[in-house]
């Protein structure tokens, strides 16, 4: 390859980008606009990647959209499991630094599906583990992917009162405690459990992002600590969060996300894509201390 062919296959790699960000088939014409590339640059690009198999071509719909070799190539880099190897040393190097067991976990509909467990030299006893699913409204970790989806998601993904079950006397347990609950911890700037899942123990969690700003996954730190018997757990566990909110901003930076512009639910802004300094360290803003209303 010369110089000369690097700027076409910029543009053939924008042309795949903005196929897949859409939800159909799109014209020729408007990924010239889009892109703001001259026609005859862009049917030359489209013709090549459609004889890759990256592109298809739909002549009654004038249209064109990915190809079966781009559904390919997505699914060899599922196969290699990137974000499990991706998160595997930051959370290595988390658990070091503040010596409590660290997770990453995704949702899996309603429920919290742990990917990643690293624990201290000393670890105490959890129910988390690797493949356990736990309930994602009780969970530090759920809610903090939770929080960052549209209400209409949330709202298909708990149904109906037998959605929200406990496993002790606290946790949300109806759609209007979560959107409470999901609105407290989207203006505290992270997720907190204490004592939802096991009576002595609490989580802290931040959510990881993808290149489209949807949450992913979230990395999440559990430790012991005792709720009174009666009343709301007021302890935020603001020097965790931190730690964890700068983990999962660096894990959203190794994927190539980034962090919402806005809020889906609340529209508030929040902080962008995860960035570096020259040093190597991220610098992505950790959302500021706040007490629980």
């Amino acid at each position: 390859m010369s110089s000369s062919d690097v700027p076409a296959l910029r543009n053939g790699l924008s042309v795949l980008r903005l196929l897949a960000g859409h939800a159909g088939p799109v014209s020729a014409a408007a990924i010239a606009r889009d892109l703001e590339l001259p026609r005859s640059t862009t049917y030359h690009l489209l013709n090549e990647l459609t004889a890759a198999g990256f592109v298809t071509h739909l002549p009654a719909e004038r249209r064109y959209g990915l190809g079966i070799a781009a559904f390919e190539l997505g699914s060899a880099y599922l196969r290699h499991d990137p974000l499990e190897r991706l998160a595997g040393p930051l959370l290595r190097k988390l658990v070091d630094r503040i010596g409590h067991t660290a997770h990453l976990g995704v949702l899996h509909g309603n429920e919290s599906l742990y990917l990643i467990k690293e624990r201290p030299a000393r670890p105490e006893t959890l129910v988390t583990d690797v493949g356990v699913r736990l309930p994602a409204h009780l969970t530090a970790s759920g809610r903090a992917m939770l929080q960052h989806l549209p209400a209409a998601h949330v709202r298909a993904l708990f149904p109906a009162a037998t959605s929200f079950v406990l496993r002790t006397p606290r946790g949300p347990n109806s759609l209007a405690a979560l959107r409470r609950t999901l609105a407290t911890e989207r203006r505290l700037g992270w997720s907190v459990e204490d004592g939802h899942v096991t009576a002595g123990f609490a989580s802290v969690a931040a959510p990881v992002f993808d290149h489209g700003s949807r949450p992913m996954a979230a990395i999440s730190v559990t430790l012991r600590h005792l709720c009174p018997d009666e009343g709301p757990c007021e302890e935020t566990f603001p020097d965790l969060a931190e730690a964890v909110a700068a983990t999962a901003a660096t894990l959203t930076t190794h994927i190539g996300g980034t962090r919402p512009k806005r809020d889906p639910v609340a529209g508030q802004p929040v902080p962008q894509k995860a960035s570096r300094d020259a040093g190597g360290q991220d610098r992505t803003p950790v959302p500021p201390r706040q007490p629980l209303p």
